[in-house]
């Protein structure tokens, strides 16, 4: 028995790095997956044709999650499609690092609202589904910066910060309808990003972790899947660090 057999997940940002892991690990687990991207149609095209050999049913959809009403419209257009969404991951998210003193208004608030104000925006979004079949598993994809800090990225650890707070305020809310929120913060994952850096300076990274690697797209995906799953059935509120030992307190 596949551990999301039947169960439809809906994963923002989705055509590379993380979130390809998950949609692709998922798909593996037998979800129908449903994902969304921005600006990268023949990546999710790809994308959707792969998933979909597996043998499950997967559909990408081009929506912006820092819009409120798209956010809506989307939910909407998904459970017409697939009937219900069982699982959200909320893991679209940019970067736009700088000093303080150098981040503009601009670069502060895109990295807000397409990093935060996106997780409330699907969040209310689904909730009324979920909470109608009296189930539903939140995962919000935040990061070793969000729970540390990090110079340099201001602007980015606050919002990966919020979403920890916002996670513990929606799994108090929701706990009594069954619906879990959890976190996931990733360390240093090493994907198509990562691969334009220079050699030196990942190797300098690798040798700072406890585990002396870098983290891997499915590494994060393994962990969605706990989470997705009923094997996590008790587990609601929490951050996940899965960071290879950079943070242990």
């Amino acid at each position: 028995m596949k551990l999301l057999e039947n169960k439809t997940v809906l994963i923002t940002g989705a055509t590379r790095g993380i979130g390809k892991g998950i949609a692709q690990k998922f798909a593996e687990q037998g979800a129908n997956v449903v994902f969304t991207y921005s600006s990268s149609v023949d990546a999710a095209n790809a994308l959707e044709n792969e998933l979909n050999a597996l043998g499950i049913k997967a559909k990408g959809y081009q929506s912006n999650a820092a819009d409120f009403q798209a956010a809506q419209d989307l939910v909407a257009e998904v459970v017409k499609d697939f009937g219900t969404v069982d699982v959200l991951i909320n893991n679209a998210g940019i970067t736009k690092d700088n000093l303080l003193m150098r981040i503009s208004e601009e670069d502060f608030d895109k990295v807000m609202n397409v990093n935060l104000k996106s997780v409330f925006n699907l969040t209310k979004a689904v909730i009324r589904p979920m909470m109608k079949q009296r189930k539903g598993s939140i995962i919000n994809m935040s990061s070793v910066v969000g729970v540390q800090g990090n110079a340099g990225q201001s602007n980015y650890a606050a919002s990966k910060a919020g979403m920890l707070g916002f996670t513990k305020s929606v799994a108090l809310e929701l706990g009594s309808r069954n619906i879990r929120c959890n976190a996931i913060a990733p360390g240093f994952i090493e994907t198509e990003m990562t691969a334009k850096l220079p050699e030196e300076t990942v190797e300098g990274w690798r040798k700072e972790i406890p585990l002396k690697r870098g983290g891997s797209p499915e590494d994060i995906a393994n962990a969605c899947l706990f989470l997705a799953s009923d094997m996590s059935s008790y587990i609601t509120g929490q951050t996940l660090n899965v960071d290879g030992g950079m943070i242990t307190a």
